[in-house]
């Protein structure tokens, strides 16, 4: 079994960032704050990545489920996952979002998890598209945050976190360890390997700072997907990115196989390669990987962490 443990739908961008509002415009354009960005390859007129694309692509490259994660980026959007879920049951598990800093976050939260049935909350955190760059003094240990954690624990929920790039304000290692100790039964997966400084190889503090994040895997209930690191080696070099594998091989060797996770970022990361090449970058590359090895991070883990919650 195959999942992708990173993925996202969207009928339209209707979000919100440090830097502005989303919207989706046409040929795979976007409006990102006061810019136009290129998010998409430019295949159709609109702008959207609805579950049936996903799951043409996931049929293409022969992918079984994806976890449909969310963000400020893309735009709340619970109500459009619970429906695809719903519809495809056995293809796609569905996460929720919240905004702890919103007036109505409790009630958000009380409809992902009793209406909708979501069992994971993702929280991007990134300053340039997630809740750090909204709400610029937001902790993951902090009093916004922290009902969260505890309904979280209690109910038996995963929490995804996207911590953004290294060393940046939503970076946030030493607050992870913190809520860990605070609520040790909590899962925990952290999104795209921490962020690996691929393109600032050199960068000795943020390889330290990399190192340091990775490192929280030690605990028990913390896992990483592996997802958007072509869309990082990409700055550098092209298909079939092996800065990307490179960064694999020393996670493996740091935290061991079963706290790894394949996922992708689509659509994003379709700028970047094929979905296909999305796999097979990982599958056909990644030689120092047993066969055992390969199909823990492919599909074992993750269903792990989020099919049996």
């Amino acid at each position: 079994m195959i999942i992708d443990a990173h993925a996202h739908i969207m009928s339209e961008l209707r979000g919100l960032t440090g830097r502005g509002p989303t919207r989706s415009l046409a040929y795979g354009k976007v409006q990102y704050g006061d810019q136009v960005i290129q998010l998409l390859p430019p295949l159709m007129e609109k702008t959207s990545f609805p579950p049936e694309a996903l799951l043409a692509n996931m049929d293409w490259a022969g992918v079984d489920k994806a976890v449909l994660l969310q963000g400020p980026f893309y735009g709340e959007a619970n109500d459009y996952v619970a429906r695809a879920v719903r519809q495809w049951p056995d293809r796609f598990i569905g996460a929720g979002h919240v905004d702890p800093c919103a007036d109505n976050a409790r009630e958000m939260f009380r409809r992902c998890v009793e209406e909708h049935g979501f069992t994971i909350l993702k929280f991007e955190m990134s300053v340039s598209t997630g809740l750090v760059g909204l709400h610029p003094d937001l902790r993951l240990d902090g009093e916004a945050i922290a009902w969260i954690w505890e309904e979280a624990e209690r109910r038996g929920l995963v929490i995804t976190l996207d911590l953004g790039a290294v060393g940046s304000a939503s970076y946030q290692t030493e607050a992870v360890r913190t809520v860990m100790e605070r609520h040790p039964h909590v899962k925990i997966v952290i999104c795209h390997l921490a962020q690996p400084p691929i393109s600032q190889k050199d960068d000795s503090r943020l390889d330290r700072l990399w190192q340091e994040q990775l490192r929280l895997a030690t605990h028990p209930n913390l896992w990483f997907d592996l997802s958007a690191l072509p869309a990082y080696a990409s700055a550098i070099e092209d298909y079939p990115y092996p800065s990307a594998q490179a960064c694999i091989r020393r996670a493996v060797e740091m935290v061991g196989v079963d706290k790894l996770m394949w996922g992708t970022d689509a659509p994003g990361l379709l700028g970047v390669a094929t979905y296909p090449q999305l796999l097979s970058y990982f599958v056909h590359r990644c030689d120092f990987l047993s066969e055992i090895d390969m199909k823990k991070i492919l599909g074992e883990n993750a269903w792990h962490v989020y099919g049996k919650n």
